[in-house]
C-alpha cells in the first residue's frame, strides 16, 4: 500500500485481546469512493463519499476489530490528525479531519468477550503509521481476524501499470468463506502471484478445517485499494466497486450475509489519466478499466498475503500450520 506516494500506514496490535486497528493516512487528503457489498457492515462516514456528495477529499481510512465497539477507534485518528492541523479547513485556524472507519468482527477471541477497543487505539496506531513495507498477518485490525475457519491477518499487495500509475491494496481478512479452494487445497487466486512474491510460502494441497456456519455479522473483510493517479468521485467509486471483483474470487462466498465486506478506494492526484481516442465521449474511460481490473487483482493477492503471513493464535490454525496432502 505505502508503494503509493503519499500513503502511511499504521497498526495498533493487542494481542491479548485479539483485536487493533489498522490506519491508512493521506496527509495531502486524496479523493475517496466506496462500494459496501456484504449485508452486516459497521461504518461510519460511507454516505460521504456518495458522489454527489460536498467533501471529495478523506485523511485518513480506519479499520478496526471490535465489532461496533471498534468505531471509537475512529476517534483517536480524527483527533491525532487534527492536532497536526490535517483536514477539511473550516477557517484559518480550525481543521475537520475526514475519516471514514469500517469494524470488523473479532469479539470473543481474546482474553474478555470484547475487547478494550476506544480512541487510543486509533491515536496509537497513527502514531506507528509510516511509508515503509507494511506490517502483514496478525496486527493491527487483522490480530483475531478468522478466514474460512482458519487464521485471517492483514495483507498488501501492488502493481505498477505500463503507464506508471501504481495501484494497491490493503485488507484485513476475516471472512465467512473461504480463501482456499478445497478440491485443489491450493488458494483460489495463487495464479495471480507476481514477482515470486508467493515462492515458499504457498504449501502442497493442504486439508482444511470444516466450514465455520457463520452466525449474523461475525465476520467481514475490510479494504482500500489505492492510486497515485488523479481521479473524480464518481471515477473512484467505479474503481472501489470493481476491485470487489477481486474479492469475490479470492474468497468463496463472499459478501454473504454474515460478512459486512467493504472497499474504499484513494486517489492521491499525482498522476494524470491517459486519455485513449475512441467513441465514448469520455476519453479515459478504458483506462478506468485498467486501473479497476489491476485493483481488483492487488486485492486478491493481498487477500492471500494476509492468509499466508498469519500465525496460529486463538485457538486458530494457520494456513502455514495446516496438514497438506
Amino acid at each position: 500500500m505505502t508503494d503509493v506516494p503519499g500513503i502511511f500506514v499504521g497498526h495498533y496490535t493487542d494481542a491479548a485481546a485479539a483485536s487493533g486497528t489498522t490506519v491508512v493516512i493521506c496527509k495531502d487528503g486524496a479523493v475517496g469512493g466506496v462500494d459496501v457489498r456484504g449485508a452486516a457492515p459497521g461504518t461510519r462516514e460511507t454516505d460521504l463519499l456518495a458522489p454527489e456528495n460536498l467533501v471529495e477529499k478523506v485523511h485518513a481510512v480506519c479499520f478496526s476489530g471490535g465489532s461496533v465497539y471498534g468505531l471509537a477507534a475512529a476517534d483517536g485518528v480524527v483527533r491525532h490528525l487534527e492536532s497536526r492541523a490535517i483536514g477539511f479547513p473550516l477557517d484559518d485556524t480550525h481543521v475537520a479531519p475526514i475519516v471514514p472507519a469500517a469494524v470488523l468482527f473479532d469479539l470473543g477471541r481474546g482474553s474478555e468477550f470484547r475487547p478494550s477497543v476506544d480512541s487510543s487505539w486509533g491515536e496509537r496506531a497513527c502514531q506507528s503509521a509510516g511509508m515503509g513495507p507494511v506490517k502483514t498477518g496478525c496486527v493491527g485490525a487483522g490480530t483475531g481476524a478468522m478466514s474460512g475457519g482458519i487464521k485471517g491477518g492483514v495483507g498488501s499487495a501492488s502493481l505498477v501499470l505500463d503507464t506508471g500509475i501504481i495501484v494497491a491494496a490493503l485488507v484485513a481478512v476475516n471472512s465467512l468463506g473461504s480463501t482456499v479452494d478445497p478440491a485443489t487445497g491450493t488458494f483460489w487466486e495463487a495464479r495471480l502471484e507476481t514477482a515470486r512474491e508467493f515462492a515458499g510460502l504457498i504449501r502442497p494441497r493442504v486439508v482444511l478445517p470444516a466450514a465455520p456456519t457463520g452466525a449474523l455479522g461475525e465476520n467481514t473483510t475490510l479494504a482500500v485499494v489505492a492510486t497515485d493517479a488523479i481521479l473524480t468521485k464518481p471515477q473512484a467509486k467505479k474503481i472501489a466497486m470493481m476491485a470487489h471483483d477481486g474479492m469475490a474470487r479470492a474468497i468463496r462466498p463472499a459478501h454473504t450475509m454474515f460478512d459486512g465486506d467493504i472497499v474504499y478506494c484513494l486517489a492521491t492526484g499525482k498522476q494524470p489519466l491517459p486519455g485513449k481516442p475512441g467513441f465514448f465521449t469520455a476519453p479515459v474511460a478504458q483506462t478506468i478499466n485498467e486501473l479497476g481490473h489491476a485493483a481488483a487483482d492487488c486485492l486478491a493477492r493481498a487477500i492471500i498475503r494476509g492468509i499466508l503471513d498469519a500465525k496460529s493464535a486463538y485457538g486458530l490454525t494457520a494456513y502455514r500450520d495446516l496438514e497438506h496432502v
